[in-house]
């Protein structure tokens, strides 16, 4: 018996029964669904944490002002200005494969004020790098000037969010707002960039040189961090090396001791944003591959139950000279093709739920390549697996105790 014969003959016992083979296929086709559907929305929120890592620019590295301690209870990194001018110069000057630094000041409880409107927005103090290390675009007007830097200038960059509550729809360069009382003008409006992965509206802010921000608004003398960027990915590891040891030298620092800063890479911090998700992707996808292991052995089941129903058909094809291996395949391609089948209605099953669900929830859903290939394989390994054992004790069975099968 040649192959094509048994691959017609397989499925034409598949459609004798069709209920029954599609409820068969029902454990295959829920459990390559769910597989796809929580892969892609797992694969949705790393492109949708990564894209707004992406947004903090390109080959950046995060060095943030060391943490204290109080009545025995850590305040964090950030709550101790650790970083000064004379850190932030010897890395522009010591530090090779530097592209740009910019330090950050946080200007707390900063009220604006435009005429009649006003509004409490993020306003922080940073150099004329800060833009081009954070790849933000300047929609209208132009960027602050390192005379600007020297001479603590009153000249501001402001958010979209920012610029429609205080000016609505006018043009807000060259306009004059108040912060803290203090009037600033504003030289160029920051291109729209949406929420960051804090869920923070990265548009309502305000930035002006840091050099004002400490003696005009301020009064400190620190940087809550300092942003640097390195040539190039590849010099990224060693930039953050010697920052660490630069710093260290600075701050006086023995070895064996904790320093009183922390320095982060965008890949680490990407990392620790995405490993929560991550892992309830994983989850999720083991619940998921349960429901196929639990449609394979509703599949050897049913197979089992096909077996004993065809025992005669069995003992009349093996008594006309059908081979032990014909019966095996026949009853294989049939376990196989139930999960083939379960496996190719489950992918346009899950692809509907991510697209479904993306439109509901208003999230990213991405369906990749690699997530179909692997649940299409199962499906049929399943079918190989499951199927295997009653198709042997098909092609096992004694010929006259099959025709004398009642």
């Amino acid at each position: 018996m040649i192959f094509l014969p048994t691959i017609r003959l397989a499925l034409r016992a598949l459609r004798r029964n069709l209920l029954r083979t599609l409820l068969t296929m029902l454990g295959i086709i829920i459990g390559v669904a769910a597989v796809i559907a929580v892969v892609s929305i797992g694969n949705g929120a790393k492109k949708q944490v990564e894209a707004q890592i992406a947004t903090m620019g390109q080959n950046v590295i995060l060095v943030m002002s060391g943490n204290v301690s109080r009545g025995g209870f850590s305040m964090g990194f950030g709550s101790a200005g650790t970083l000064t001018q004379p850190d932030l110069d010897s890395i522009r000057k010591e530090v090779e494969g530097v592209a740009g630094v910019s330090p950050e000041v946080r200007v707390p409880g900063a009220q604006l004020a435009v005429g009649n409107q006003n509004a409490n927005v993020q306003v922080s103090g940073v150099s004329a790098d800060y833009v081009d290390i954070r790849a933000w675009r300047l929609k209208a007007g132009e960027n602050f000037t390192e005379q600007d830097i020297r001479t603590a200038a009153k000249v501001a960059l402001i958010g979209q969010t920012t610029k429609k509550t205080l000016f609505g729809d006018s043009d807000a360069v060259g306009q004059i707002v108040r912060i803290k009382s203090a009037p600033f003008i504003v030289v160029g409006e920051l291109a729209a960039k949406g929420m960051n992965m804090m869920g923070f509206d990265q548009d309502d802010i305000v930035l002006i040189p840091y050099t004002s921000a400490l003696k005009r608004l301020s009064g400190g003398t620190s940087f809550r961090s300092l942003s640097v960027q390195a040539s190039a990915p590849s010099v990224v590891p060693r930039v953050q090396k010697d920052i660490d040891a630069l710093l260290r030298q600075n701050h006086k620092i023995i070895d064996g001791k904790d320093p009183d800063f922390l320095i982060r890479t965008q890949q680490e911090i990407a990392e620790v944003a995405t490993s929560t998700s991550r892992v309830m992707t994983i989850l999720l996808g083991s619940v998921a591959g349960v429901s196929l292991v639990v449609g394979g052995i509703g599949i050897m089941n049913i197979m089992l139950v096909s077996v004993t129903e065809r025992t005669r058909e069995i003992g009349v094809r093996l008594a006309i000279g059908a081979r032990t291996h014909d019966i095996l395949l026949q009853f294989l391609i049939e376990a196989v093709a139930l999960s083939i089948l379960g496996g190719l209605i489950g992918i346009g099953l899950g692809a509907w739920t991510s697209s479904l669900l993306s439109g509901q929830f208003g999230s990213e859903t991405v369906i990749a390549a690699n997530s179909i290939i692997i649940a299409f394989g199962s499906s049929a390994a399943i079918g190989i697996v499951f199927g295997y054992f009653p198709a042997w004790k098909a092609a096992h069975l004694d010929p006259i105790d099959a025709l004398r099968y009642e």
